[in-house]
């Protein structure tokens, strides 16, 4: 592969782009992860009352996942116009759309106010939360990889991604201060609606920042030629159809790389609420304080996984992450069974860690999978695809694993399975540490891997 460096900003001006990247996933994420922690918590009994507590969390994980479904469009729509018109502009939307729906789920009356009205209102926020999502991950890591150089991608890359459990962690944070302030009757009644109402001001920081950021230096070259192109006489496709014409194989590696990351993460924070509370009958604070705690952690060390990948390659650590979750699977529920509130912060601290090492370098890893005219679209696509596949799914199979068996064993076994998915995708994708994101992958002169990502010469 090419060994070229574009040359980077200077220190400062990368420090704003990534601050900018951080502060606006981090307010995305915490809209998107408050509503699945208020799925596990109290949206079961207030828009989908039923008699089996399990029956009620259930309906409320699928509408959670309805979310991740409208994901791929946003992704579709956000990466075409974001290759063809910025990254920036689309990061202010989708920021903006993100804020307001959750916002709106704060004002929201309940089943019994509204009967069958208030699930539905609910469900039409969801599709509106996830559409934004679908947009902002790809914006947000492709306008720090194209900012930053080639030599420090994977560090500078990685601080989008920590917005992940930085939004996780504010929003379990919120919910267990009113836990621990409000009583279960207040909590239900009313304090649930503040951590959304607060999107609001969140919302307008993150675009104060957000819109003073410049667009990708690597984005606008590359404008420049297609519009020089463009006047000659030369036609292009959609970026959406390029990607799926030329970059496949790279859409696959996407999905695949994402896979046990996904399903691994949202089991480690969104299931765990319902099995410690619901399966082992213990307080709710007790889980939400284990992920808080965890969250932390996984916040400060994903960059140093970023940072690791930048010197020995994006797949060993990526590697070390699935790998390990594959085994720690068996290890984490047996560790929660024991109800001793230091030992479940152990077990999902761990799990976290290791999630980290899949994530870390995920964001350089599948930007440098793609050409800079589809890039925007081709890992969104990649990523929102896997978010169906994965994400979207991984509460609902493991609240119906744990109805129908009683026992975690099944669980572990389906998590265990999605890190292998991922482990094997690695192991047979390029290394893609060290590319020019400037240029082209055709250009490039690495010998191809026994099975290639990358489209044959």
């Amino acid at each position: 592969m090419s060994t070229a460096t574009h040359s980077p900003r200077s220190s400062g001006s990368i420090g704003r782009i990534v601050g900018a990247s951080l502060i606006g996933t981090t307010i995305e994420w915490y809209d998107f992860f408050l509503y699945g922690s208020a799925a596990a918590l109290v949206f079961n009994t207030l828009f989908f009352p039923s008699a089996d507590p399990l029956v009620g969390t259930l309906i409320a994980f699928i509408t959670y996942a309805i979310g991740f479904a409208a994901r791929p469009l946003g992704g579709i729509v956000f990466g075409h116009f974001g290759d063809k018109l910025g990254r920036k502009k689309l990061l202010v939307l989708s920021l903006l759309m993100m804020g307001g729906a959750t916002f709106a789920m704060g004002l929201l009356p309940t089943y019994d106010a509204i009967g069958v009205w208030a699930p539905i209102l609910l469900t039409v926020l969801r599709l509106v939360q996830g559409f934004a999502l679908g947009g902002e991950w790809g914006g947000a890591v492709l306008i720090v990889s194209e900012h930053g150089g080639d030599k420090h991608r994977g560090f500078w890359a990685s601080w989008p991604q920590a917005g992940a459990p930085g939004g996780n962690l504010l929003a379990t944070g919120v919910l267990s201060l009113l836990a621990a302030v409000q009583s279960d009757a207040a909590f239900q009644s009313w304090g649930w609606r503040i951590p959304f109402l607060l999107s609001g001001l969140l919302v307008m920081i993150g675009l104060w920042i957000r819109v003073s950021v410049s667009e990708s230096p690597v984005f606008l070259a590359a404008q420049a030629k297609a519009e020089a192109a463009a006047a000659a006489g030369a036609k292009e496709e959609a970026p959406v159809v390029e990607v799926f014409r030329r970059s496949w194989r790279e859409v696959l590696s996407a999905i695949g790389t994402r896979f046990g990351e996904n399903i691994s993460y949202y089991i480690l924070t969104s299931f765990i609420l319902v099995y410690v509370t619901t399966h082992l009958g213990l307080p709710k604070g007790t889980a939400l304080n284990a992920v808080l705690i965890g969250s932390a952690v996984h916040f400060v060390t994903i960059p140093l996984w970023g940072a690791l990948s930048d010197r020995i390659g994006r797949r060993p650590v990526t590697l070390i992450g699935s790998a390990g979750m594959a085994v720690w699977a068996f290890a984490f529920f047996g560790l929660v069974d024991t109800k001793s509130f230091a030992v479940i912060t152990l077990a999902v601290t761990a799990g976290l860690l290791l999630h980290g090492a899949m994530y870390g370098p995920q964001a350089a890893f599948i930007s440098e999978m793609f050409d800079t005219k589809v890039r925007y679209s081709g890992a969104s696509m990649g990523s929102q695809l896997a978010s169906i596949l994965a994400g979207a799914l991984a509460p609902i199979i493991a609240v119906e694993l744990l109805k129908d068996y009683g026992s975690s064993t099944p669980i572990s076994v389906y998590l265990c399975a999605a890190a292998v998915i991922t482990t094997i995708t690695v192991a047979v994708t390029r290394e893609t540490l060290g590319r020019d994101l400037a240029g082209s992958r055709k250009q490039e002169t690495a010998p191809a891997p026994a099975v290639p990502a990358g489209d044959p010469a």
